[in-house]
């Protein structure tokens, strides 16, 4: 029997065992504060990770200094229990290198109107 489960309930899964060991590790009230902390230093990754779904918006023409070339795609996903859109910088093997901008929303609907609008 197969199970099937969404990508996003894995990150939210990811997330509670990072505070889980770090909590194991550090103490109770350290786990969830460093949790996020290492949310933040890797954002691009973990929101990139979490998504759901994803749509190309084009080029970005921003920096030609590292000389890669790098497309703007936006995604909708969940992580941490809350949903966002987030506009991402990728490569062309699919590998984010940054985050122009993130919204969060409380509620699915919410994100994928945001998502399908933008």
């Amino acid at each position: 029997m197969a199970q099937i489960q969404s990508i996003s309930e894995a990150a939210d899964r990811v997330m509670a065992a990072l505070v889980s060991g770090l909590e194991i590790e550090f103490g109770r009230a350290a786990g969830a504060a460093l949790a996020a902390r290492f949310l933040g230093a890797e954002e691009a990754d973990f929101l990139w990770d979490a998504r759901v779904e994803e749509r190309w918006l084009g080029c970005y023409y921003g920096s030609e200094d590292a000389g890669i070339e790098l497309d703007r795609v936006r995604i909708l996903g969940r992580i941490d229990g809350r949903w966002f859109v987030a506009v991402m910088l990728v490569d062309g093997d699919g590998d984010a290198h940054g985050m122009l901008g993130k919204r969060s929303f409380g509620r699915a609907a919410q994100a994928r109107t945001a998502f399908a609008d933008a």
